[in-house]
């Protein structure tokens, strides 16, 4: 079965048994848009991760709303915040397996961030922020 969330047309498999139970933990629901709750968590989480690793967000503050609010979308659908920047076959095994739930091993490693949310200071992109409002967010990504 795969479920579809119709604003970012997410296709997630739900593998399980014959008995209809999945074998993953976390609950997977679909929905348009995520909650106002999830991208409120993932901007602050953005924010204090920002300023905890020295990175700044991208100059565009479009980039870093579009951003936050697939990490929110992954928060809501799949229980964690899987980076929305990259394909996945299945989305419910990379979010078990954490290698790009945000922030990524090569974020965490390297201070690579290939959604572009966190940048290192001498990036041409960098802005010279670390804070966004959820008006901000909001504002940026409504006709999306």
């Amino acid at each position: 079965m795969i479920l579809q969330a119709s604003s970012f047309n997410i296709a997630v498999p739900l593998s399980g048994s014959s008995t209809g139970r999945s074998r993953h933990s976390h609950v997977v629901r679909a929905q348009g848009e995520p909650s106002d709750k999830s991208v409120e968590i993932m901007r602050k989480f953005s924010e204090q991760y920002a300023r905890k690793s020295g990175t700044y967000f991208c100059v565009d503050k479009g980039v870093t709303a579009v951003v936050i609010k697939g990490l929110a979308d992954h928060k809501d659908t799949l229980g964690a915040p899987l980076c929305p920047c990259r394909h996945y076959d299945d989305k419910a095994a990379e979010v078990a397996q954490g290698f790009w739930n945000c922030p990524c091993v090569p974020m965490r490693e390297r201070k690579e961030c290939h959604c572009m949310l966190f940048l290192t200071p001498e990036n041409d992109f960098a802005g010279n922020d670390q804070v966004i409002t959820l008006e901000d967010i909001k504002a940026t990504t409504a006709n999306m």
